[in-house]
């Protein structure tokens, strides 16, 4: 007997959790549906698989996990030492980005550090459970393993708070914006990240060097300068560009206020991290009058916490860059917690890699000039993301003075 809890038809998950049930072969029959008829009620349903091969209903039970399904009659989990480090036993649980409730000693306990890709360990000392990535598992580590004692919530299950960002304009996800829909997302946008700022909550942005090159950089500095952002995540090319700018007026050898390419320009970016590493760091440069304004003075200034991930393309690169893959994550995921807004601007790479390690019931916003870019965050598990089509530099201008 399986059961699920919240609001099942409005968010859809009814459907994909009988499509789901009918496309792995077997069938299934609806014990008990209750509906709740107000938003603040949720609907409850218990059904029973049927399946003429038993062999079907192990991996029909991992899928409808991830809907938010569990069995009504919950054994505890069943945890199995690491043999060594790095190393899950084979039927390890592999977690999504949802909230997640393992059921032990006879109750349910909330995971920790939610994120995707990731095992569950059970922490005997503060008899509490959490996500590890596979890198970080210790020999002897006692891990999560099958999907029987796990239940999630997905997001479209959970109520959201009438007004919430979510609820404002949801029905923009994955969708071409018009030039209308793009100023009315600018409305909210604006309006919650007001509402964060006053009570203390975090909003990080997540940026790429199309912001620098589309004239975006002095509008997300003036935000950083007011107080509305406290996470500041990208790679080497956004700081680069940034300096660029600042020290010749250009980015990657363009006069942004002219749009004509200068002479010799190309050589500007270097140029650029030159002076950086003569003064030896960004923050040195700052800090002797070098480097007088824009979007890397302002996230320094503040003391914003930052991380520059490294990349095999990076010229430089800055000595700020991280350039360890495994510490530029860690960094980022650090930098990334608790936060009750993203803000994507116009960075795929980076962006999915945030979406990875974010936690589902975190909002996000995702503004880039190509539709794909929204999809591929969805694809890849990131459902909660909502897209806005946009050139990044004008929307950036627009909430600024929004915000002014």
């Amino acid at each position: 007997m399986l059961q699920a809890h919240g609001h099942l038809i409005d968010s859809g998950l009814l459907s994909q959790i009988l499509n789901t049930i009918l496309s792995k072969g077997a069938d299934y029959r609806i014990t008990s549906f209750d509906v709740g008829k107000t938003p603040e009620e949720v609907s409850r349903l218990e059904l029973e698989l049927i399946a003429d091969d038993e062999q079907v209903l192990e991996p029909l039970l991992n899928a409808l996990t991830a809907f938010g399904v569990f069995e009504k009659s919950v054994p505890s989990a069943q945890m199995i030492g690491a043999e060594k480090d790095c190393c899950a036993p084979e039927t390890f649980y592999s977690s999504s980005n949802h909230r997640t409730e393992v059921y032990y000693k006879k109750k349910w306990y909330p995971v920790a550090d939610q994120r995707m890709d990731a095992a569950i360990v059970y922490d005997k000392s503060a008899d509490s459970f959490r996500c590890v990535k596979l890198r970080d598992l210790k020999k002897g580590d006692k891990i999560v393993c099958g999907s029987d004692s796990v239940r999630v919530y997905p997001t479209g299950a959970q109520q959201q708070k009438k007004g919430e960002l979510f609820d404002t304009f949801a029905f923009m996800t994955n969708s071409v914006s018009s030039e209308r829909s793009v100023d009315s997302s600018v409305e909210k946008i604006a309006s919650e990240m007001k509402r964060l700022r006053d009570s203390g909550e975090k909003t990080v942005v997540v940026c790429g060097p199309v912001v620098v090159h589309a004239g975006g950089a002095d509008a997300l500095a003036s935000l950083i300068r007011k107080g509305y952002v406290q996470g500041f995540l990208g790679g080497n090319a956004v700081a680069v560009h940034d300096i660029e700018n600042r020290f010749f007026g250009t980015s990657l050898g363009v006069n942004l206020k002219t749009g004509e390419v200068v002479a010799h320009g190309h050589t500007h970016h270097m140029r650029a991290i030159n002076k950086i590493y003569t003064a030896g760091s960004i923050k040195t440069a700052i800090d002797e009058g070098l480097l007088k304004e824009g979007l890397m003075y302002e996230v320094i200034k503040n003391d914003i916490p930052y991380c520059l991930a490294g990349s095999i393309r990076d010229d430089g690169p800055l000595p700020e860059t991280v350039n360890d893959m495994i510490q530029a994550q860690s960094e980022y995921a650090q930098i990334i917690k608790g936060a009750s807004l993203i803000i994507m601007l116009s960075t795929m790479l980076h962006s999915i890699g945030v979406g990875n390690m974010t936690p589902s019931w975190v909002k996000t916003v995702c503004i880039d000039i190509n539709p794909a870019v929204v999809t591929k965050l969805s694809d890849r598990g990131s459902n909660q993301a909502i897209g806005i089509v946009s050139d990044v530099g004008l929307f950036l201008r627009a909430l600024d003075e929004r915000l002014n």
